[in-house]
């Protein structure tokens, strides 16, 4: 498994966690892929996905907070 190498965005007490309850976080791995902290959503989208859409039974669906993923978006790669 890939280690991680740096968080995107700023860390969830800068977005308004200051218990740790909501931590959603985006992190680059060091082969290139990312990784994301959410909430498990999958019982409730996985019906509504697009048919060009598919999910391997490893595979889960996780939502992040629109801000989460606005604050890291300068810290994502053009390619």
């Amino acid at each position: 498994m890939s280690q991680i190498i740096r968080r995107l965005g700023v860390a969830p007490r800068y977005r308004g966690s200051t218990n740790g309850g909501t931590c959603p976080d985006i992190f680059e791995l060091a082969d290139g892929n990312f990784a994301v902290i959410g909430t498990d959503v999958t019982d409730s989208l996985d019906a509504g996905l697009p048919p060009d859409a598919a999910r391997a039974d490893y595979e889960r669906i996780v939502m992040i907070t629109r801000e989460t993923l606005v604050r890291a978006k300068p810290d994502i790669p053009d390619a």
